[in-house]
């Protein structure tokens, strides 16, 4: 599938993949910083931003994804940075496709698979259960999650997905439907053969669970050289809450 993708700077390249529910233009402002040493490159994952639909969406779909991108822009000896559902995918690819990567940066995900997490159900039954011909703008579909979205920034997030599919309505971009009906596949683990021996960087939140120090162990299994590193103030959105340590993490990684 021919992936949405956002490029910015130039130099070696560099790729980074977004998780559930984001767009490519959640990354911008980190991908103008990282573009003054790299050509960044920043797609919307299938059934997500402006990339195409498919009723088809697990890690095998998205690796192909990954795959089709680095030969459509010849990319060889990638930074690969993913965050969540990005760095799962990230980590199927560099697991499957070791030689393409130059340097790894996983963000807060772990390999284990996952009990399909209740909010990420809300969140999806609440965009679903959004009535578009009583909305005329975002403050009005905000009104309408608020009941089963309490957090402003999580609904302000939620709402980068809203777009004008005509001139007098709006729409979600997500595919919620395929992603609903998939959702149990993306919270697989990452259970495939194979280990990536490069330099890998693991930042996770201080405030997230989801790459835990009972993880790690089996985590460097698969990446003999991953290092962990916890920003202790972030939550999940590591990029989002803490982005100059964020960004400083990731300088000293690649400077390395």
């Amino acid at each position: 599938m021919k992936l949405f993708c956002r490029q910015f700077g130039s130099g070696p390249p560099m790729v980074i993949l977004h998780g559930l529910f984001g767009i490519s233009d959640n990354w911008v402002s980190i991908a103008r910083i990282l573009g003054e040493q790299y050509t960044v490159y920043v797609p919307d994952l299938r059934n997500h931003g402006q990339s195409p639909h498919s009723t088809a969406f697990d890690f095998s779909v998205l690796e192909e994804d990954m795959l089709e991108l680095t030969e459509e822009y010849s990319l060889e000896n990638i930074v690969l940075m993913g965050h969540s559902l990005g760095g799962k995918t990230a980590m199927y690819f560099a697991l499957h496709h070791p030689q393409s990567i130059k340097k790894l940066i996983i963000v807060d995900i772990s390999l284990r698979k996952a009990a399909v997490n209740s909010e990420h159900q809300l969140l999806i039954d609440a965009m679903l259960g959004v009535d578009f011909t009583k909305v005329s703008s975002r403050s009005d579909v905000s009104r309408q999650i608020e009941g089963k979205v309490h957090n402003l920034r999580l609904r302000q997030f939620l709402l980068k997905n809203v777009y004008w599919r005509d001139d007098k309505t709006l729409d979600w971009r997500l595919n919620l439907r395929a992603i609903n009906e998939n959702l149990l596949n993306i919270f697989e683990g990452v259970d495939v053969q194979g280990s990536y021996n490069g330099p890998a960087l693991f930042i996770r939140g201080g405030h997230s669970d989801y790459l835990t120090d009972e993880d790690v162990a089996e985590l460097k299994n698969k990446f003999p050289g991953a290092l962990v590193k916890t920003i202790p103030e972030a939550g999940h959105w590591v990029h989002a809450d803490a982005p100059g340590e964020f960004l400083e993490a990731v300088r000293v990684f690649l400077d390395q």
